[in-house]
């Protein structure tokens, strides 16, 4: 007969001799435990069980707790009560559906009515298991769901201005994202907007928080109106921006909101959200609370970051947010990254670091996808065989030395 493993109640009165015996005589893992033990100590110190034997003179309901805190740690044990002369409360237990032994406690009987609790106790564990997986199973798919609905918030075929390259890496540590990024026409097509962001957190709520930050930004960024924001550029001289009134009411719009409707969930975003005038290669932009991106220079200079100009978004009610303004020229490239690059970690947990992120990206590259290619390596060897801890996003643009024909669709890869 298989073994069984058999929880002895050590509560009054003591179980007779007989049924003492009886237990010796079987293959069976015997312990004792109090009543109170089972009920008020950890789970985890809790036995893995297929009986509990206990005296029918103690109550049922705290017997059938027991019961359940024992499942909780393990299988699914059988409750199973004893009596030599007090019926009438073992008919309360078996009201709550414990098995019983009562008289003449001969080995062979009482080792038959064990291994029965023992076989139901093993399919009790054996339909916990296929529970746990079929949840498991149904988890797994719900996020995979959760995945396909998401890769539809990115852009597959990103609007590329003749002239002008745009290359995406775009790595999730989990099968959901907080990261995304976004690239998108605005003002009749005169602008182009381009945006990376990252939800705090990561997983199903940074992911769900990641679909309704990136649609407020795009939809408010094509719905604001046309008229145009004078600025101060670098020289000081007040200039028309067109594209900035859509930039600052879709970063104002959004924190607005959020703050409003989600401050107690606790979720922001950081962002670099910028509008390129294409023809100009002139850069206006508003940097929430995100990394800096790097402007690399054609001929090699030390890159230029474009620090932040305002708060994470969903963070502070009605904050106010700066612009800032940058130039691309011919042979120049916009480094856009999400915290995933400087800190992916090694095995040893050793981050990779911004100095070294700013060194591989002051050496020199023909375009914006050399540099990605080469920071996507660096950040795959320093990762290692260790486990990718963050999304990792990166987005370079790129503006040729010489014009490359007609208008061309970018490809984001992942």
């Amino acid at each position: 007969m298989p073994s069984t493993t058999v929880i002895i109640l050590d509560e009054q009165p003591p179980p007779p001799q007989a049924l003492l015996d009886a237990l010796a005589s079987m293959d069976a893992e015997l312990s004792a435990r109090s009543l109170a033990q089972l009920l008020t100590g950890p789970i985890s110190a809790l036995p893995e069980a297929d009986v509990l034997l206990a005296p029918a003179q103690i109550p049922g309901e705290p017997v059938r707790t027991a019961v359940r805190r024992l499942r909780r740690r393990a299988g699914a044990p059988i409750a199973v009560v004893w009596t030599t002369d007090d019926f009438e409360a073992l008919e309360d237990h078996v009201r709550l559906g414990h098995d019983y032994l009562v008289p003449p406690f001969l080995p062979a009987l009482v080792g038959a009515r064990l291994h029965s609790c023992s076989e139901r106790a093993e399919l009790g564990r054996t339909l916990q298991e296929a529970d746990a997986r079929a949840e498991l199973m149904s988890y797994e798919k719900e996020l995979e769901i959760g995945r396909e609905i998401q890769a539809g918030f990115l852009p597959e075929d990103l609007p590329v201005p003749a002239g002008w390259e745009i290359d995406v890496r775009f790595r999730p540590a989990r099968q959901v994202a907080g990261d995304f990024y976004d690239v998108f026409e605005l003002v009749h097509r005169r602008r182009l907007a381009l945006v990376v962001a990252d939800v705090c957190d990561k997983g199903v709520g940074s992911a769900l928080f990641m679909a309704l930050i990136r649609s407020l930004l795009r939809h408010t960024a094509e719905n604001s109106g046309l008229q145009h924001l004078v600025a101060a550029g670098r020289s000081g001289a007040g200039i028309p921006v067109v594209g900035a009134t859509p930039l600052l009411n879709a970063v104002t719009a959004t924190n607005g909101y959020l703050t409003r409707n989600h401050l107690r969930q606790g979720y922001f975003a950081t962002l670099f959200f910028a509008v390129l005038d294409p023809a100009t290669g002139s850069l206006v932009y508003i940097n929430g609370g995100h990394n800096p991106p790097l402007l690399l220079d054609a001929d090699g200079a030390e890159p230029v970051p474009l620090e932040p100009t305002g708060p994470a978004v969903g963070v502070l009610p009605d904050c106010s947010y700066a612009l800032g303004y940058a130039q691309l020229d011919p042979g120049d490239t916009l480094f856009v990254y999400t915290d995933g690059v400087p800190e992916a970690r090694c095995p040893d947990g050793r981050f990779l670091g911004d100095d070294r992120m700013i060194d591989l990206l002051s050496e020199s590259a023909v375009n914006g996808r050399a540099v990605l290619d080469r920071m996507d390596l660096a950040v795959r060897q320093h990762t290692g065989e260790a486990e990718q801890h963050d999304d990792v996003t990166m987005l370079a643009l790129h503006r040729p030395r010489a014009a490359r024909g007609p208008h061309a669709a970018g490809q984001a890869v992942a």
